[in-house]
């Protein structure tokens, strides 16, 4: 709901948005180069022309070694590069997810892209027991809002998700039932 928000937000404003899932069952391959780059992508993407900073950058990598990578700390320098002419917004979503060999590295360098880019916002979700990690790299410039879902929401979810079913001839009111039931009563232990 934040990045559809600020999506439609960015088609009436001056603002450009990145964001980045960190997904279970892919996450040998979300290393901090691919995430921090992923983004970067994202934002160039959304701009009308490139900054020469930025221009320059990639003419000297590609002479490197046949195109070296960039490392975090050059991702980090040419964000600003953007975020000085823009209102910027990234959303990290379940930075949970993320292995925690890398979880230091991607948040210190969003850190420190906030400290030097005062028109960039983070939004980064996790669950309630990431909270320490989010808070070692950012201290207390943190704001934290916890969100849970109540019955009614989990049942409006997977009432809506049933009626999305691809095979609708399987489903009957009485299995409906019996699978909102099931998962609302786990719910609580999830």
């Amino acid at each position: 709901m934040v990045i559809e928000t600020l999506c439609e937000r960015s088609r009436r404003q001056n603002i450009v948005v990145a964001c980045f899932y960190f997904d279970f069952a892919t996450r040998e391959e979300q290393s901090p180069n691919n995430v921090l780059g992923s983004l970067l992508k994202q934002l160039l993407g959304g701009l009308k022309t490139l900054p020469e900073e930025i221009m320059q950058e990639f003419r000297y990598q590609m002479k490197n070694l046949g195109g070296r990578g960039l490392q975090p700390f050059e991702i980090v320098r040419l964000f600003q590069s953007i975020s000085s002419t823009q209102r910027t917004f990234i959303c990290i979503d379940a930075i949970d997810e993320c292995l925690p060999a890398h979880q230091l590295e991607v948040l210190s360098s969003l850190s420190r892209l906030l400290q030097t880019s005062p028109n960039t916002r983070i939004f980064i979700t996790g669950r309630p027991h990431i909270r320490a990690q989010i808070e070692r790299p950012f201290g207390h410039t943190v704001a934290s809002v916890s969100v849970e879902p109540t019955q009614d929401d989990i049942i409006t979810y997977v009432r809506a998700r049933l009626s999305r079913d691809t095979m609708p001839e399987v489903m009957d009111s009485t299995l409906a039932a019996e699978i909102v039931e099931r998962i609302t009563e786990t719910a609580p232990e999830m």
